[in-house]
């Protein structure tokens, strides 16, 4: 798990992902489940999907 001042990262997922999966957004849903407010983002540096958490450190 990787922070900063803003975000905490919970997981990473690559981009390239087979046609119809959605890895990321299933582990977003899944945290959000278990009450922490998770949402999906898109880091162009590294093509992955990161599922944070805003202002959690």
């Amino acid at each position: 798990m990787a922070a900063n001042a803003d975000r905490t990262v919970l997981e990473r997922f690559p981009a390239g992902g087979p046609r119809g999966s959605w890895p990321a957004e299933q582990f977003a849903q899944d945290r959000r489940t278990a009450g922490q407010p998770a949402e999906v983002v898109m880091d162009l540096h590294t093509d992955s999907f990161l599922v944070i958490v805003k202002g959690a450190a």
